[in-house]
């Protein structure tokens, strides 16, 4: 490959052709007192841009989903954590409306006024809370049709079930508080404002574990309404659903009284989620799907307003996994019809009996809306995205417009341009092409965890799933082979019971000296030294084996759950050191360290000083030069914890120091998921967290925001490769920074003075990015701003000039177009 250097500005032609530049400023606004923590000037570097690589647009796992009936092919879709989407055309493209107005990407619940379509309203932290949960920052507000948001309050409410607003008073709005997920807090319960969100009331409320997760309005008669009582909470080795406090809870004046009606319904067992919902065509008329022990749940109907209930389906189909789907919806028009939701989507036409399944675009449903002047107008929002169909289902629109994705791990391969590759949640693992243009490919089983790639050959990789799954791709000859650890599913079964506790987020790597050597673990370390054909267990057991911790998900609970999500005390991180060949550091999820120096003959406990115990250790960093220096990012938000933990080792793990606690830039709240050092400038480091980006520039002494245009959601690893960020993005698929540059040259307290011209990334004349040079200015230019480009012998052979807050001029002889960029920097 030919390469294009840059040294103080000038450019080495290779063969004699000119490559032709982009430029633009570093800076997109004035400089700022610099905050507690803040060392560098963000204006030097906020210029700089993440690019998503929208070539990759499968959607991902989406929690609400809602029309306006005022507006015919406008809905608004919540991604799990990629904030709201808009679409205007029925689904043909989805437009992101949220990015940078709201402080979570996790969405719950939307609802939109019927008196007044501009108002819309949002309540954040998804109500179906699976193993990659995140919690919500309470309410926005939208009063003109989503274009701007307003937070209105309830920041510590979590999840939130529904918003439902008054059908024609639309300063009167409900709120079904799940609340917080990991942890008991007061705030759980149903909440509403008479002012348009100024001021709240808690109107309903049973105790600090229990929450509201649904909510019906009488569309004739606004002071009836029902509310469902949930208890429920998440810890990395459980999910439990349900207690004697749950039930359905009725209020005849406006939500200032209730009481539990129980006639009919389970209320001598532990009953657990509880959908409802009122008929639109006759409020005597409601349904509830109910979670309920001893088999007593089921599809129920009412007759008479609530007052009595009966049981009129019993299905499985409707009731498994019920903290993860349970959800049903009254027909607008047909009395008799309602649909329910679960795996599939479920249909009933005669009142509750009988249900069939209706074709959807993704398994794993979790909300619906019909238009209420035409039923065969359905939004259905799923583990793929959001979907419409203006025929009652027989055709929806497609999922492959919204870049929502859940991505979990990142590799890399080292073609030109390079592809990157991720398991997408409720997906297959994939393959995409950095160049933005070329389709993605599907690379194997996916859903969760890692993906592996031959370096020496981008068509074979390895890939996992929940369940033990482990597969060797090789697209040269279409091979697709299963290199299983062992045979055993590791799935409906106990922890405790497994001969290998394999978490469905369990590490693959291959050896960085010998790709045939591949890498997983168990609760041991695993090695295969001919591609998967055979392995080798190369460790004790690496984790603190807490039996109490190993039981089936589901606890004292209604509904048990084991898919892997929930498989505790394993190996959660694994690396081989890229410096020195059988140097092994391995990272459990109950929070131990330990390290090999000998191939994995022995092992020696490093687990960080202070570090809680229980702590998940999600990232081990290596430098690829000194291998005693790690970097070990670790959370603890599950267990309601949401402290930094951040450990930096430059002597194999014998002295550590914590450089990330909650006091120095990365605040408690944002829980951090994963840290890695810049190759080429120790001491600089990005940090992907619960909420976003940070970077120090001081080795961990400092850090500070590096949202740029980042959406908020959850990055869930970090890679740099030839001087660019790859971001992995827990429901906005994968992103690229190709600035590093930038950042590199950039040290604490450095002065610009009153412009400076930073070194740009070296560029390849194939396939590569082509040379970007980046300029700041103290001020606004006045005139227009000229860079030229000489090679060796000062002859000038690029050139481009901009006009103060424009684009500069395209080159008039360049054989290759440039990206553009503002012609003035601004500081």
């Amino acid at each position: 490959m030919k390469q294009w250097v840059h040294r103080a500005g000038v450019a080495l032609v290779v063969l004699g052709v000119v490559a032709a530049a982009a430029w633009r400023p570093v800076t997109a606004q004035r400089p700022v007192a610099n905050p507690a923590n803040v060392t560098v000037d963000p204006s030097l570097f906020g210029g700089l841009s993440y690019r998503q690589l929208t070539n990759f647009s499968r959607g991902g796992r989406s929690h609400t989903v809602v029309g306006v009936p005022a507006q015919p092919g406008t809905f608004y879709m919540g991604a799990a954590n990629g904030g709201v989407f808009k679409t205007t055309d029925n689904g043909g493209t989805w437009t992101p409306i949220t990015d940078g107005q709201i402080g979570v990407g996790s969405t719950g619940s939307i609802a939109v006024s019927d008196s007044n379509p501009d108002i819309v309203w949002l309540g954040t932290g998804s109500p179906d809370p699976r193993g990659n949960i995140s919690n919500g920052d309470g309410v926005y507000k939208s009063t003109d049709a989503g274009k701007t948001w307003t937070h209105m309050g309830l920041e510590k409410a979590g999840l939130i079930g529904r918003v439902r607003i008054h059908p024609t008073n639309p300063d009167i709005v409900y709120v079904a508080a799940i609340g917080n997920i990991f942890g008991a807090n007061k705030e759980r319960g149903v909440y509403r404002t008479k002012d348009g969100g100024k001021t709240w009331e808690q109107v309903l409320s049973i105790s600090d574990k229990t929450g509201a997760v649904d909510l019906s309005i009488d569309a004739k008669n606004p002071n009836v309404m029902f509310a469902s009582m949930w208890t429920v909470r998440r810890e990395p080795w459980s999910v439990t659903s349900g207690s004697m406090q749950d039930g359905l809870f009725r209020s005849l004046d406006g939500g200032t009284t209730w009481q539990k009606v129980t006639n009919g319904l389970p209320n001598k067992v532990m009953v657990g989620k509880i959908a409802v919902a009122i008929s639109p065509v006759d409020s005597k008329r409601v349904y509830a799907l109910v979670e309920a022990a001893n088999d007593e749940g089921g599809v129920f109907k009412s007759d008479d307003g609530g007052t009595s209930w009966t049981r009129t389906s019993e299905t499985r189909n409707l009731q498994q996994r019920a903290f993860y789907y349970l959800r049903l919806y009254a027909d607008p028009v047909e009395i008799d019809t309602v649909y329910g939701l679960n795996t599939g989507i479920y249909k009933s036409t005669d009142g509750g009996k009988t249900f069939v399944g209706v074709q959807s675009t993704h398994s794993d449903n979790h909300d619906l809306w019909i238009n209420p002047k035409d039923n065969k107008i359905i939004a259905n929002a799923n583990d793929g995205g959001a979907a419409i169909t203006l025929d009652g289902g027989r055709t929806w629109s497609s999922q492959d417009n919204q870049p929502t994705a859940e991505i979990y791990r990142i590799d890399y391969d080292r073609r030109w341009p390079y592809w990157v590759y991720g398991a997408q949640q409720d997906n297959s693992s994939v393959g995409v092409s950095t160049d933005g243009v070329t389709p993605y490919i599907q690379a194997g089983p996916g859903e969760a965890g890692y993906i592996a790639v031959d370096p020496r050959n981008p068509n074979v990789n390895y890939a996992g799933n929940y369940g033990g799954t482990l597969v060797r791709i090789d697209r040269t000859n279409g091979t697709n082979e299963s290199v299983r650890i062992y045979e055993d599913s590791q799935t409906g079964q106990r922890a405790s019971e497994m001969k290998y506790r394999q978490q469905w987020n369990a590490p693959i790597k291959l050896s960085p000296h010998n790709p045939d050597i591949v890498y997983t673990t168990s609760q041991y370390v695993h090695r295969s030294k001919d591609g998967g054909q055979t392995w080798d267990v190369i460790s004790p057991d690496l984790t603190r084996n807490d039996k109490t911790k190993q039981d089936f998900s589901g606890g004292a609970g209604i509904t048990r759950d084991s898919t892997g999500v929930e498989v505790f005390c394993t190996i959660f991180q694994f690396e081989e050191s890229p410096a020195t060949p059988g140097l092994f550091w391995a990272g459990s999820d109950d929070g131990l360290l330990h390290i090999s120096r000998d191939a994995g003959k022995t092992w020696q406990n490093i687990t960080p000083p202070g570090m809680p115990e229980f702590a998940t250790i999600n990232s081990i960093d290596l430098n690829a030069k000194l291998p005693g220096r790690a970097v070990v990012a670790a959370y603890r938000h599950m267990l309601n914890d949401y402290t930094p933990y951040v450990y930096l080792t430059t002597d194999y793990g014998k002295t550590w120091k914590r450089i990330a606690d909650g006091t120095n830039g990365i605040p408690v709240g944002h829980s951090v998921r994963v840290v890695r050092e810049d190759p080429d400038r120790q001491g600089l480091m990005y940090a992907g967290t619960e909420y976003g980006m940070y970077v120090t520039f001081d080795e961990g002494k400092n850090w500070q925001k590096f949202q740029l245009n980042l959406p908020v959601t959850p990055i869930m690893d970090l890679r740099v490769f030839r001087k660019e960020l790859i971001v992995a993005t827990e429901g906005r698929a994968f992103w690229i920074l190709d600035g590093l540059p930038v950042l590199q040259s950039l040290k604490p307290a450095t002065d610009a003075g009153t412009g400076m011209l930073m070194k740009p990334a070296d560029a390849y004349r194939a396939g590569g990015p082509l040379p970007t040079f980046y300029y700041w200015f103290k001020s606004e230019p006045t005139a227009p701003v000229t860079v030229t480009v000489s090679d060796a012998k000062g002859t000038v052979v690029w050139t481009g000039t901009g006009q103060p807050g424009a684009a500069p001029a395209a080159p008039a002889a360049a054989p290759v177009g440039g990206r553009g960029g503002r012609g003035g920097g601004q500081g």
